[in-house]
């Protein structure tokens, strides 16, 4: 297999991969249950991927890149507008097997902080922090009071997440969200 096609293959089977963890989770990911619903075999998954853990890491890396592609889409909005979109992805029901990859990445990073999660959680709550520093004022932004507001902002929306993928009320954690959002202002 030349270095194009093995290339290829590894995209193809990171996307089949990305999909299957989407569905099943991380928590008890087994290479053979994996290869035979992606069309593939362990061997292979271990040549491209080089280990279990750096499958994992590949598909956290996949994850990352699909959060990343909703931050980019809500910069350039102020503060109480970028809570109010975030939330609004973050609620829509579409994306509850990604934020429930989400939550289980987070959670295995804080247990498991040298294993293939190791700085998830931390990378996350930087991304997220930078998207809501952004938002606020060039004068707020690098005083205490500015990291202060995003860091609970960052707080609600990670607890009302949490709240909905446990509970799925939707109209409770909205309702929540947007008490929030009005001293933002």
């Amino acid at each position: 297999m030349s270095d194009s096609e093995a290339s290829a293959r590894k995209v193809e089977l990171l996307e089949a991969a990305y999909a299957y963890a989407l569905r099943h989770g991380l928590a008890d990911l087994s290479l053979r249950p994996l290869a035979a619903e992606i069309g593939s075999s362990p061997r292979v998954l271990l040549f491209l991927f080089g280990s279990k853990d750096g499958l994992v890491r590949a598909l956290l890396a996949r994850a990352r890149a699909d959060e990343l592609k909703v931050l980019d889409g809500i910069r350039g909005r102020d503060l109480p507008e970028v809570t109010r979109r975030v939330w609004d992805w973050l609620a829509a029901p579409e994306h509850r097997a990604l934020l429930t990859l989400w939550a289980e990445a987070y959670t295995r990073s804080l247990l498991d902080p040298g294993g293939p999660w190791a700085a998830f959680a931390r990378t996350t709550v930087r991304d997220w922090l930078d998207l809501l520093a952004a938002a606020q004022p060039a004068a707020e932004r690098d005083t205490p009071a500015g990291l202060a507001e995003r860091s609970l902002t960052l707080a609600v929306l990670r607890g009302a997440l949490l709240d909905l993928l446990a509970t799925g009320d939707v109209e409770r954690t909205t309702a929540a969200v947007e008490a929030f959002i009005p001293p933002l202002r």
